[in-house]
């Protein structure tokens, strides 16, 4: 299997020798999430581990990671870490996941004993502290890494450092660095001073080419320009965030980067996702007896208070209720769907006038809109076992693994093909038979809706619909494909590392 590489350079393929790989993450499921990063983030290595590699985590250890629930245990008291010009203290603990994968979290309560995750002030001091404390825990570990790889631009920092204040570090000397970004449109943009306790102040950049960047430290941008590879999480995505449109101010960094930016798409966890065992459905089902999910249908019917009918098509969105997600393009086709007599239901919270929006299209529909202003992972499953239109019109979307999901468990996407969801979802062709879902390409309300009226056809043959039902099902996205091409670049990666180019 090939990689998809931005520039056209072919990677290296990797030899049979076990990488020791440190994985760093802001949030990894099951410690502690708020978006697909932590997903992304649990399962991942486990399809690493099973490829016959060492791998291990490090994260933060929020208030809400506590002890005795994730059997945490204490491994480390006392690992000095330096913060620019004082130097601190943190312990260090350790959990696991899947086959006793460690986790060590950095425990230091000044940092993390809050109770969000992410939106302090000083926000950017406290991933320093992450990052420095992970590499000073694998030196206080006596465990060299051969990748660390970093995601997003809570580890940014890291490439930055091989370079600067550990370029000379025997520990670290053949450890490369591999970033991935997740969604380029959270950077993590702060002050100069942040430069000071990172302790590059010295060596640092800033980036005059970049006017809106010119004054400001972006460790996304830090990342990128450092990492020995830099992956997206889908193979469109990489391309598109070369061009200004996706590229959200850096387009001209990742072009100068291209011989290293790589698109992997992400996988998904098949085990915590599967209608033949999963927990939270009414009625188990597979490909060989998709007739036993319309009793998922009637199950999700009931709980949404709607008519029970097999004849009307359900639509869902399980989604974070936002202009990136497409929720402007559906507010404009809500009537005339709704014309269309079909039932829909909403699973998200987001932005408070999309709340209001749909709550009150649920007062004078309660027939055909049903609304949850929550997310919880049993409602979740319930809605992709019993629905049969699963809708993602994302104005942007890195990777997107609800309509992989969805197909799955054989509802049906109708989505906007940018980034993951067009390496993903194709057209329905009637005149082939071939496709998996239905797709739009302008971000335009009307081709939404459209989109949609060709679904709604289609849902009427029920031959037709089944095929499409099938295809979907039968698409591979387990994570072993995904884990199999990011040891492809961490080996590359190396060679990077080793040569200097």
């Amino acid at each position: 299997m090939r990689l998809q590489l931005v520039c056209g350079r072919e990677p290296s393929m990797p030899n049979e020798q076990p990488l020791k790989i440190l994985i760093l993450a802001a949030e990894i499921v099951p410690f502690a999430k708020v978006g697909g990063l932590a997903d992304i983030v649990g399962a991942l290595p486990k399809a690493l581990q099973a490829l016959g590699h060492d791998v291990r985590l490090v994260m933060p250890r929020y208030r809400q990671v506590d002890k005795q629930r994730f059997h945490l245990e204490t491994i480390l008291d006392a690992v000095p870490v330096s913060m620019g010009t004082y130097q601190t203290e943190v312990a260090i603990c350790q959990g696991s996941i899947g086959d006793h994968i460690p986790v060590y979290l950095i425990d230091a309560p000044r940092y993390f004993d809050r109770e969000n995750i992410y939106g302090y002030t000083d926000d950017g001091e406290r991933f320093i502290l992450f990052c420095r404390a992970s590499l000073e825990a694998a030196r206080a570990l006596d465990w060299t890494p051969d990748i660390v790889h970093c995601n997003d631009w809570h580890t940014g920092i890291v490439p930055n450092w091989m370079h600067t204040i550990y370029r000379d570090d025997p520990f670290f000397a053949n450890t490369a660095t591999v970033h991935t970004i997740h969604n380029l449109a959270y950077q993590g943009i702060f002050g100069y001073r942040l430069l000071e306790v990172a302790g590059v102040a010295t060596n640092g950049f800033l980036y005059p080419q970049i006017a809106e960047l010119a004054h400001v430290v972006d460790l996304m941008a830090r990342g990128i320009l450092f990492a020995d590879a830099v992956t997206t999480v889908s193979e469109r995505y990489a391309q598109e965030i070369l061009t200004p449109t996706f590229g959200e101010r850096l387009d001209h960094l990742l072009r100068s980067r291209r011989d290293r930016l790589f698109g992997i798409l992400n996988g998904i966890d098949y085990q915590e996702t599967d209608p033949a065992t999963d927990r939270y459905i009414h009625t188990h089902f597979d490909i060989q007896s998709l007739d036993a999910r319309a009793e998922n249908k009637t199950d999700l019917q009931q709980y949404a208070k709607f008519p029970v009918n097999p004849e009307i098509p359900i639509i869902s969105m399980i989604s974070r209720l936002a202009d990136q997600k497409g929720l402007d393009l559906v507010a404009q086709i809500m009537q005339p769907l709704l014309s269309q007599g079909v039932q829909f239901v909403v699973l998200g919270v987001g932005d408070q006038h999309y709340h209001e929006l749909f709550q009150n299209l649920a007062a004078r529909y309660p027939e055909q809109v049903a609304v949850f202003l929550t997310f919880n992972t049993e409602l979740a499953q319930r809605l992709y076992a019993g629905s049969d239109m699963f809708l993602m019109p994302s104005r942007f979307e890195p990777c997107g693994t609800s309509q992989m999901i969805a197909m799955r468990y054989g509802c049906v996407p109708i989505v906007r093909s940018v980034g993951g969801l067009a390496d993903t979802v194709r057209e329905y062709d009637p005149a082939t038979g071939e496709g998996n879902g239905f797709t739009f390409t302008n971000y335009d309300p009307w081709e939404l809706f459209a989109a949609i009226v060709r679904a709604i056809a289609l849902y009427r043959f029920k031959n037709t619909w089944r095929k499409i039902q099938k295809h979907g099902m039968m698409a591979d996205h387990s994570w072993r494909n995904s884990a199999a091409r990011y040891v492809e670049i961490y080996h590359n990666a190396l060679t990077f590392h080793q040569t200097g180019k």
